[in-house]
């Protein structure tokens, strides 16, 4: 697949219906300057609006609507894509979403089901509803026009003229990583970042191909996917892309911190790739420009709720 061609075709699709989300640098969250892209103010508070917005304009959507199983932000995302796109949809979340999220979707008007259990428990009722009812599936991280959707967020970043040598960004199934490996293929240095209760990619890496693994921690909601999506494995093995954890109270302190110092207010999913910096899990080399990606900014429980 040419990566890039696909990525520039899902920025034409997606031009108008998303936000070119704004970048900054920091002087204060590190020891050395840090460049931020702050994707917690795109639409519904994450990136995922990108590959909603790429995959329902992209495709034809069937008369049973569209689908999807979700922790939270790609529910949200995709209840507000098809909304704006005049589809119905149905979406399944598991209890560990947590109320901020649900409802958040709930606020879309899209059907809603909340199901017991983690996110691949919600995806086995997506997909039986899809067979059921003829919809279309939207999947959070593992299909190309979502992958594709992400990958425009690099691909803005550069154009709005990121200078790092690396960029640090969080996993939880990998369309998010795996959109920036697809934009840059090696032009770049791009570190995943997983939480030590979720690693997904980590332990896809170590075994040589995606294996489950058990799903806990505070950024669970987000990034907690049992298994990689295999669009980003392949990626990743193949630009021999390094991984490292943070855990749950690096996270937590990185999300105090960017609110300290910013007033940025970010859901740890949000502050989990600027917490391999500041909790020492990642180390620059000396001079080595490093940029934080900030994936999410839905708080739970809500503070202005």
């Amino acid at each position: 697949m040419n990566w890039k061609t696909e990525i520039d075709k899902a920025a034409d699709r997606i031009s108008g219906h998303t936000v070119t989300t704004p970048v900054m640098t920091s002087d204060v969250l590190w020891t050395h300057p840090v460049a931020l892209k702050l994707e917690q103010l795109q639409h519904t508070g994450s990136f995922k609006a990108r590959g909603a917005f790429n995959t329902l304009r992209a495709l034809q959507v069937p008369t049973g609507g569209v689908v999807a199983a979700s922790g939270g932000n790609h529910g949200a995302a995709v209840a507000y894509a098809a909304h704006r796109l005049g589809h119905r949809a149905r979406i399944f979340v598991p209890e560990i979403a947590g109320p901020a999220k649900i409802a958040l979707i709930e606020r879309t008007g899209a059907d809603l089901t909340v199901v017991p259990g983690e996110y691949a428990d919600a995806l086995d009722m997506a997909k039986r509803y899809e067979q059921e009812q003829a919809a279309m599936q939207v999947h959070a991280y593992d299909a190309p026009h979502t992958v594709a959707g992400q990958g425009t967020l690099m691909r803005e970043w550069e154009a709005q003229g990121l200078e790092a040598d690396t960029v640090l960004i969080a996993v939880g199934g990998g369309g998010l990583i795996g959109g920036a490996l697809a934009w840059t293929m090696g032009r770049r240095k791009i570190v995943a970042v997983e939480p030590a209760a979720c690693n997904t990619l980590g332990a896809a890496l170590t075994a040589g191909a995606p294996v489950d693994v058990s799903v806990s921690g505070v950024a669970a909601n987000a990034l907690g996917a049992r298994r990689i999506g295999q669009i980003c494995f392949d990626l990743a093995q193949a630009q021999t892309t390094p991984v490292v954890t943070v855990t749950d109270e690096a996270i937590t302190d990185a999300q105090r911190l960017l609110w300290q110092a910013h007033r940025l207010l970010v859901e740890p999913a949000g502050a989990c790739a600027l917490a391999a910096l500041t909790s020492g899990a990642y180390v620059p080399a000396p001079g080595e420009r490093v940029a934080v990606l900030l994936c999410g900014g839905n708080i739970a429980p809500d503070p202005l709720g």
